[in-house]
C-alpha cells in the first residue's frame, strides 16, 4: 500500500490546531489539565514558562488558574481546595527526566510508560552505586515518608535514613560543586514508580511528595504514549520519538516496529521520508497554519517539531537554537515557524517585554504582535509594554 502524502506545512498546521496555537480553546470546555494532556506535559523547570505554556492555549486563562490546578486552588493542604477540590495537575519528572506539569488523571500511564524506558549507564563510580536490593530499600522508604506529608530535601533524607541506615545519606553524588546523599541517583526512579512528585515551595525551599500512583501496565502504556506523542506532533519518526523522550533510538524503532505490525501506527510520506501517524489519524488541514504567538522557554511544541532545519530554518536556526537545542530561548512563532527570539523582565506589575524578529514584520504580523504583548501581559496578570530590539541576554536567562 502507497504512503499517503504529507506535507511539512499541513503537518504543522495540524499539529499548531491541536495545540490550541491557532484557536485557543475555551475555558468553558477546557481545562488546564485538559491543555497539558494536548501537550505531553508542559516543561515547568522554569515554573512561570510552564504556566505560559498552558494558559495562552486557553482562552482568558492567566497564570493563576494554572497554579489553582496544581494546588487543587486555595486551601490548608495540598490537592484540597474549596469543598476539597482535587488537584488536577502534578508536577513531577517526566519526559527527557526534567521537570513537568502533567494531568494527575494520566499519571498511572505515565508512570507505567517511563518506567518502561531503558535504563541509562550509571555515571557513579561502583561503590557509590546502590544495589537493587538497597534501591528498592529507599523506594519503599520514600513511599511510606511522603505519604500523606510534603517535606523538604533534608528532611526526606532524615526520613530515609531513619527506615534504612546512615549509608543512604553517604554524600557521593557529585553535584553543583558538592556532593549529594546517596539516595538521590533514585529521585527519577521513585517518580517514575509513582511514589514521589514535587509539593508546595515551602519559602524557596522544594518540597517533595507522594502522589500514590501505581503504574500502569508497560505495554499499554507505551501504547498510549507513542498515540497521543503522535497525535500531538506527528507524522514523526521513530527517531524523532527517541531525541523528545531522550531514549535510546535503537530502542525506539523496535517499538515503532511492533506497533506498525500490529496496526496501531501507519505511515506516511512526509518530507525528507517516510514518518509516522497513529492509526487512522490521517486527516491533515488544506490551509497552512496562520497567526503570530509568542512561545515561553521549552515549550512543548518548539521542543517537539521536527524536521528542525523546516521548524527552525534560514537565521532562526542560528539566532533561536542553542548549540542545536531547541527551547533555550523563547521564540517567535509566525505563521507556525521560528522567527524570532524574545525576553521579558518584570518589575511588580510592569513587564518590560523586548522582542527580536529574525526578519522584518509586515503590518498584520505588527498588530499580531501588539495584541500577543497584551495578552503575555495578562496572563501574568500584568501589563506588558513592547520594545523590538536586540534581545542581549544569553540562552535560559
Amino acid at each position: 500500500m502507497q504512503s499517503i502524502p504529507v506535507s511539512w506545512t499541513a503537518a504543522n498546521a495540524r499539529r499548531m490546531d491541536r495545540q490550541g496555537l491557532l484557536t485557543p480553546a475555551t475555558t468553558a470546555g477546557t481545562s488546564p489539565a485538559d491543555i497539558a494532556g494536548r501537550m505531553l506535559g508542559a516543561h515547568a523547570q522554569v515554573m512561570s514558562a510552564a504556566e505560559l505554556s498552558i494558559a495562552l492555549r486557553l482562552d482568558g486563562a492567566t497564570r493563576t488558574d494554572v497554579r489553582d490546578a496544581l494546588t487543587g486552588g486555595p486551601g490548608p493542604a495540598r490537592g484540597q481546595g474549596p469543598g476539597g477540590r482535587p488537584a488536577a495537575l502534578v508536577k513531577t519528572f517526566g519526559p527527557r527526566g526534567t521537570i513537568h506539569l502533567l494531568p494527575a488523571q494520566d499519571l498511572p500511564w505515565w508512570t507505567g510508560a517511563l518506567s518502561a524506558l531503558p535504563a541509562r549507564p550509571s555515571t557513579l563510580s561502583p561503590e557509590a552505586r546502590m544495589t537493587a536490593a538497597q534501591t528498592d530499600e529507599v523506594l519503599a522508604a520514600i513511599a511510606d515518608a511522603l505519604t500523606g506529608a510534603e517535606l523538604t530535601v533534608d528532611e526526606l533524607t532524615e526520613a530515609i535514613v531513619a527506615r534504612t541506615g546512615s549509608w543512604a545519606a553517604d554524600p557521593v553524588m557529585p553535584a553543583f560543586q558538592t556532593l549529594w546523599p546517596r539516595w538521590r541517583q533514585v529521585t527519577h526512579t521513585a517518580a517514575q514508580r509513582g511514589v514521589l512528585a514535587f509539593g508546595r515551595d515551602r519559602g524557596r525551599k522544594v518540597t517533595y511528595t507522594n502522589p500514590d500512583c501505581a503504574p500502569a501496565s508497560p505495554a499499554r502504556s507505551l501504547h498510549e504514549l507513542v498515540n497521543r506523542y503522535l497525535r500531538a506532533y506527528g507524522p514523526a519518526t521513530a527517531e524523532d520519538f527517541a531525541a523528545w523522550l531522550a531514549a535510546p533510538k535503537g530502542w525506539a524503532a523496535a517499538l515503532f516496529a511492533s506497533l506498525a505490525e500490529k496496526d496501531r501506527i501507519e505511515a506516511v510520506a512526509c518530507a525528507p521520508g517516510r514518518a509516522w501517524v497513529a492509526a487512522g489519524d490521517t486527516a491533515f488541514p488544506d490551509e497552512p497554519a496562520r497567526g503570530l504567538r509568542l512561545l515561553p522557554y521549552f515549550d512543548a511544541y518548539v521542543v517537539a517539531c521536527r524536521p528542525r532545519e523546516l521548524f527552525f530554518s534560514g537565521s532562526a536556526a542560528t539566532r533561536a537554537l542553542a548549540g542545536g537545542q531547541a527551547g533555550n530561548y523563547p521564540v517567535l512563532l509566525v505563521d507556525g515557524t521560528v522567527a524570532g527570539v524574545w525576553h521579558q523582565r518584570r518589575t511588580g506589575r510592569r513587564i518590560a517585554l523586548t522582542v527580536e524578529p529574525v526578519a522584518r514584520l509586515n503590518a498584520a504580523n505588527r498588530r499580531a504582535l501588539d495584541e500577543q504583548v497584551a495578552r503575555t501581559g495578562a496572563l501574568f496578570e500584568g501589563t506588558a509594554h513592547l520594545t523590538l530590539g536586540k534581545v542581549t541576554v544569553g540562552p535560559h536567562a
